[in-house]
């Protein structure tokens, strides 16, 4: 017995070590250890007992990513807002005429859009930007769902059988999110993208609730947020702070654009939350962040930082402020991002 497991190890680890050989020869760049530990993972597929269902749906989730990132590499480094609504609405409709001067809007600021590329508020997102600034992530359904005719024919269009490798694109490709009125469609997507950043799973991004002026949809949709699952202990008070609601679409642009005023990103490096920001907060934001947002820290302060070598490089040139978040408080982190952001303007050079 003691032989055969010895002999079942030695054939794995030769399987592993042929796998290796064909990456070094076949796969080149700085990613050959990743496509090699892919490889590995389907060659171990292949050996399980896995039906043709379950392979069908691996290899069209893989093939559907694959694709879609290529469509969306050249645009990597433009900041892109997803607009989710109903796709119900007609093009007289107010909530239609809001998310066409949103996406019209926004799109003045450089940014481009993402819709599910249908009609009713995905319509008016690519209505409003234009096509030149548009994305649309389609999805294959057997009733309602049709292609709009501004982005059908163009080549950022990508269509997706799976709902889930659609969503990751929706998620993964923006910068913002700007809710419309919708069914369950949108309410699935609205508390997916919440869910996400609520754990953690996803960066913090401003996301706007928009609506007709005076429309009622957001005000009731908060109103049973807060008796149902706030009262109830069934989420926190900071969690209300990961949104905003509003019925006007200059105060949505503002929300958005204003994020990345200062702020530009975040990743950690081991225990430490690093934020990269457009240039460095002064002493006395730094010391407001200490003394109003302790509560977030699992230890230490906020500091001051260069780029860390475990970046790798990633926007070396920006200034940091680096802590130990505790992985948790994100309401209230998006707090602090909003006081970042109103460090002025540094004086001009005379």
């Amino acid at each position: 017995m003691t032989t055969d497991l010895q002999t079942d190890e030695q054939r794995r680890q030769q399987r592993a070590a042929d796998i290796q050989q064909f990456a070094e020869r076949h796969f080149a760049g700085p990613h050959q250890d990743l496509l090699s530990d892919a490889l590995l993972t389907l060659c171990r597929l292949a050996r399980d007992p896995t039906n043709r269902g379950d392979m069908k749906l691996i290899e069209t989730a893989l093939a559907e990513l694959r694709y879609a990132l290529k469509v969306f590499a050249p645009y990597r480094n433009i900041r892109k807002v997803s607009i989710f609504g109903s796709a119900r609405v007609s093009e007289t409709h107010p909530d239609y005429i809001q998310a066409y001067r949103f996406a019209e809007k926004i799109s003045e600021h450089g940014w481009m859009v993402i819709t599910g590329a249908g009609d009713g508020i995905m319509k008016a997102g690519h209505d409003g930007a234009g096509v030149a600034q548009s994305f649309g992530v389609a999805i294959q359904l057997p009733f309602e769902q049709k292609t709009n005719e501004i982005i059908a024919e163009d080549n950022k269009l990508v269509n997706f059988r799976y709902f889930f490798t659609r969503k990751l694109m929706f998620m993964k490709e923006a910068s913002a999110l700007a809710l419309f009125p919708g069914g369950f469609g949108t309410q699935d997507e609205s508390f997916e993208a919440l869910t996400l950043i609520q754990t953690g799973k996803a960066p913090l991004i401003p996301i706007v609730m928009c609506e007709q002026p005076g429309g009622t949809y957001w005000p009731q949709w908060r109103a049973y947020v807060a008796a149902e699952l706030l009262r109830t202990g069934m989420i926190s008070d900071q969690d209300m702070h990961l949104f905003r609601i509003t019925d006007d679409v200059d105060t949505a642009v503002r929300e958005v654009v204003n994020f990345y005023r200062v702020y530009h990103s975040m990743r950690y490096v081991g225990p430490d939350l690093i934020l990269r920001l457009h240039r460095a907060v002064s002493p006395a934001t730094l010391e407001r962040l200490n003394d109003e947002y302790a509560r977030i820290l699992s230890a230490g302060r906020f500091e001051q930082c260069a780029a860390l070598p475990a970046e790798r490089g990633e926007h070396a040139e920006l200034p940091r402020l680096k802590f130990r978040f505790d992985r948790k408080s994100l309401g209230l982190l998006r707090r602090a991002l909003d006081l970042i952001n109103q460090e002025p303007e540094p004086p001009a050079a005379s």
